[in-house]
């Protein structure tokens, strides 16, 4: 079969320098296989979820790519980058530098933004720092910027025929005696100073009190301002500005009157300047930027009233100030009994009984009052008198979280008490408050920063007509890269977000789309792209962008190959391959190959849903409910506006829309932290809403949301799921094992008492070899069972533990069949489509549909209750057209039981089976965050305004 593929994709008419030839690939599934890939296509990877795409794109095709790469260095350098192992592959010709474009986690970090990531948030700093207008934030009027020329007639024109007194201001606002300032002085010739506004002689020794706040000028010059003293006020005017470091003040006929000019900004009217701009004054990552209250996080922590007094009806005794916690014989606890005794504070009244002066004393305390407090205790610890001031709780807490001294429990314990707010003093905009007053056509760098890319776009195409010549022959190269870059991310369909939208808010598929069109704009040529699934959150409306990015990228001279789901992207390719026939040890083999009409002809299970002789059945009727519904009111969360839902109970709800409409603030942020607070009492964040209806409906609520399963190779399907702790215990109570006295933790490859103490359970051994990369073989003791011989010798129904992990999950249900509690677990894995992995493969070689069903599973398993609300955000990401089928199966039935499922999705297989239908939009952003449409599909695909209606009405037909 492999051979065959190799001739298809040679009738393409290609020469062997423009493919890449892939021979003898094993990594993970792949049984041994040849394919050749033309060179500078559009490539399309595509197959069941787990048949092996990505171990040929990623494991083989760029790992290979990328060790080549990192063994051009010297063996001095790659020690220093670390090694890559070589995939299990025989050869693979003509390959050119890859770069891989993955859903990685994105960046967490706070500081990371849309901006800083694509740099386009660097450019606009530039612009700012180069062209930005500056205004007073006293009087909002424009700066001034004086030469010295300008300075010497501007005091002509305002000062004529005055006594004036030239200062230049060498001490501002800081405390010190300054005696050698003043001889120093003194020493230059200079007899007269004026300190704290009164002008004095400078005698010997002279000296002020060292511990007050002095500003200290030194004469430079007195004389009047007549048309024969020009040339000496103009030298006196430089040598003040020398002095004053390019600041000067001028007293005016020797009264309060202080006349203030600079050679930088400055405010005419109050006096203040502003320093020279530079790029970093509009950095919030830069001292010189950053807002000094939140240091350039735009949020800061602030104490929760509601959570230091969630119950005003408890005394302060009972616990009523909730971090204090009840009377106990605490030091603190104690502290506040005696405060209280001593100014008649009552304890064992209702903390909302208590008169606010009161209460506000215990709470923030009073620096005011020093007192000698005795505290009534025997326990020796506790010192049985406190003098000075009272702290208060409030003050207690905020030091806590604050001090470096603190340890890491104290502070997450401290931060129960507290809520992230925006920013008091930049109100979120990060930056101090004299670089927001940078403006350019009348906005700030930070309003921009809000803007939408699609607005900020409109914004940047017209501006060279509002600004000065000099303006625009500055910014001439800045405004075309800024234009460039949100150009690229308006192409693969990112209008939505804004240059300051937080990297850690973005979802996988529109992290790929922002490295997508940075690549994009890079230009480079001659490089094999590898991208994972970029339709990921992607609208069917938006499709077409995505398209035309990838093929921009091709038919600039790149090869870009991508593994794929979307039937849209699959047809737009140049060439198809197919890999399977199944998932797992059943998969791994090239199915069908060449261009898509190619491949519709063979009978592959992609080509029968492509060319339409298979198809996911609509159901006949949509479900009733069971009548009860739960409704949210005034939702105003991000672009939502005042948004009222109502959700049926007892069906299966569908949430959809354009990308960036609203569907994840309503959802993830709004209406989950709500029905996990009213279900276990969780203090999970809700985003803004007046009120919600029907939570007595519900018991349980579940999310599955797309996070990995686990990072390291230990964590596997069967410790997620958490029946590997039966297993271990079912092992534990064999008759062989009670008489050896093992417990359940002897069968863990975790501890030391069971496990094989070489590989310490791995059943791996890591070779080190130094400047090439790590060999990883079969630890010689165990043969890679994990084990030791002893744990080994326990059998159960002839089966060992190892034999238990290595085992599919298929073989596991018909193995654990008798054993009920265990079997159940199982079986929902396999209910799933995960029959085919084994019990102990390592989560990290878990495709991310494999994944996102082992978590389904796992939420499965339990026991509902019929009133459970089961949240699902994309969970057809990674899944085929065959797998889709089998999730949907799994959640008619848990519909079936009573219960609830409302899913997030833009797949129109999964939209067209829904009982109930709720459309946001119409538009991303601000253009969208209205509910369109509630009901059921068929009276959907009437709506007019809906861009998801139109979709569907081509798949109801």
């Amino acid at each position: 079969m492999a051979k065959k593929k190799v001739e298809t994709a040679a009738t393409i008419g290609v020469r062997h320098e423009e493919v890449i030839e892939v021979i003898g690939a094993r990594e993970h599934n792949l049984k041994n296989i040849d394919i050749t890939i033309p060179k500078n296509k559009l490539v399309v990877f595509t197959g069941v979820s787990g048949s092996g795409k990505s171990s040929l794109a990623f494991d083989t095709i760029f790992n290979e790519g990328q060790r080549r790469y990192m063994e051009s260095f010297s063996a001095y350098a790659r020690q220093f980058i670390g090694d890559m192992e070589r995939p299990d592959v025989d050869k693979i010709t003509g390959l050119s530098p890859v770069i891989s474009i993955e859903q990685k986690t994105t960046n967490k970090n706070p500081r990371s933004t849309v901006g800083t990531v694509t740099e386009v948030y660097d450019f606009l700093r530039l612009l700012y720092a180069r062209i930005g207008e500056a205004y007073s934030y006293n009087t909002g009027k424009k700066m001034v910027k004086f030469s010295e020329e300008e300075i010497v007639e501007n005091i002509f024109q305002k000062f004529k025929g005055k006594k004036i007194t030239l200062l230049a201001p060498l001490v501002r606002g800081r405390k010190g005696h300054y005696r050698e300032l003043f001889e120093d002085i003194r020493k230059k010739g200079f007899v007269k100073v004026r300190v704290d506004g009164e002008v004095k002689d400078i005698t010997a020794r002279m000296q002020v009190d060292r511990y007050k706040i002095h500003d200290i000028e030194v004469v430079i010059d007195r004389l009047k301002v007549e048309q024969e003293f020009k040339v000496r006020i103009s030298q006196s005017v430089q040598q003040t500005l020398k002095m004053g470091k390019d600041l000067m003040f001028l007293l005016v006929n020797e009264d309060d009157n202080v006349v203030q000019y600079s050679k930088q900004l400055m405010c005419l009217d109050t006096g203040i300047s502003y320093e020279e701009p530079s790029p970093n004054a509009f950095s919030f990552n830069s001292p010189y930027g950053a807002c000094p209250t939140c240091k350039g996080l735009g949020s800061v922590f602030t104490i929760d009233m509601n959570e230091v007094l969630p119950d005003q009806s408890k005394t302060v005794r009972e616990g009523g100030i909730v971090p204090l916690g009840e009377e106990r014989d605490a030091s603190v606890f104690q502290q506040v009994v005696a405060f209280a005794k001593k100014y008649k504070i009552r304890l064992d009244v209702p903390i909302r009984d208590l008169p606010k002066e009161q209460l506000d004393l215990l709470l923030f305390g009073d620096k005011n009052i020093n007192a000698s407090l005795e505290v009534d205790t025997d326990d020796e610890t506790v010192p049985h008198e406190y003098t000075g001031s009272y702290e208060g709780i409030i003050p207690m807490l905020k030091r806590w979280f604050s001090s470096s001294y603190s340890t890491e429990v104290l502070r997450e314990w401290v931060q129960k008490y507290m809520i992230l707010k925006n920013c008091p003093t930049c109100n979120g905009a990060r930056l101090k408050k004299e670089s927001l007053w940078f403006k350019i056509d009348e906005k700030n760098i930070s309003e921009l920063s809000e803007m939408n890319l699609d607005k900020l776009m409109i914004w940047f195409n017209g501006i060279e007509k509002r600004l000065s010549n000099k303006q625009n022959t500055i910014a001439k190269d800045v405004l075309k890269e800024i234009r460039e870059r949100l150009q690229f991310l308006l192409d693969v369909g990112l209008t939505y977000l804004s240059v300051n939208r937080p990297s850690r808010t973005l979802s996988g598929g529109e992290s790929q789309r922002i490295r997508l069109a940075t690549q994009i704009g890079s230009q480079l040529q001659g490089i094999t792209y590898i991208l994972d699934e970029p339709s990921i959150g992607l609208h069917q409306r938006d499709n077409h962008r995505l398209i035309t990015a990838l093929q921009n990228l091709r038919d600039i001279g790149n090869s870009v190959l991508v593994v794929e789901h979307d039937k849209d992207i699959m047809m737009a390719s140049d060439y198809l391959v197919d890999i399977g026939p199944k998932a797992g040890k059943h998969g791994g083999e090239i199915v069908a190959a060449g261009t898509p009409k190619e491949v519709m002809q063979s009978n592959s299970e992609t080509s029968q849903y492509l060319s339409g002789k298979k198809s996911i059945a609509v159901p006949k009727e949509r479900r009733k409910g069971n009548g009860k519904t739960l409704e949210l009111k005034g939702a105003k969360g991000n672009n939502l506006k005042d948004v009222s839902v109502k959700f049926p109970l007892a069906k299966f709800i569908v949430v959809t829309g354009v990308s960036g409409s609203g569907k994840s603030t309503l959802i993830n942020e709004t209406l989950y932290p709500l029905l996990a607070k009213h279900a276990y009492n969780s203090r999970y964040a809700v985003m803004e809403y007046k009120s919600v209806k029907g939570l007595e409906h519900l018991d349980k609520v579940i999310e599955i949301d797309q996070s990995p399963i686990g990072r390291t190779p230990r964590s596997n399907p069967a410790t997620y799921c958490g029946f590997f702790t039966e297993i271990r215990t079912l092992y534990a109570s064999v008759p062989e094992a009670k008489i050896r006295g093992y417990n359940a933790g002897r069968f863990s490859f975790n501890v030391k008492s069971g496990r094989c103490e070489v590989c310490e359970g791995s059943g791996m051994r890591v070779i080190e070899m130094n400047f090439l990369p790590d060999v990883y073989v079969h630890c010689e003791k165990c043969n890679g069972k994990r084990y030791n011989r002893e744990t080994l010798e326990i059998r159960y129904k002839g089966k060992s533990i190892s034999d238990v992990l290595n085992m599919t999950v298929d073989e596991a249900c018909e193995f654990f069949q008798p054993v009920h509690y265990l079997y159940r677990k199982i079986k929902v894995l396999q209910d799933v489509g995960l029959g085919y992995i084994t019990l102990g493969q390592s989560a990290v070689t878990l495709s991310g549909g494999e994944a996102q069903r082992v978590k389904l599973a796992t939420e499965l398993a339990k026991k509902d209750t019929g009133k459970t609300f089961y949240i699902l955000d994309e969970p057809t990401t990674g899944l085929h057209f065959q797998d889709i089928q089998h999730l949907l199966d799994v959640l008619n039935k848990l519909v079936d039981r009573g219960n609830t499922v409302l899913v997030i999705e833009h797949n129109l297989d999964v939209i067209k089976v829904a009982d109930h239908i709720i459309d946001l939009g119409p538009e991303g952003g601000d253009g969208g965050g209205r509910i369109l449409f509630e009901g059921t599909p068929e009276e959907m695909i009437n709506n007019k305004e809906s861009h998801t209606a139109r979709f569907l009405k081509l798949e109801l037909k």
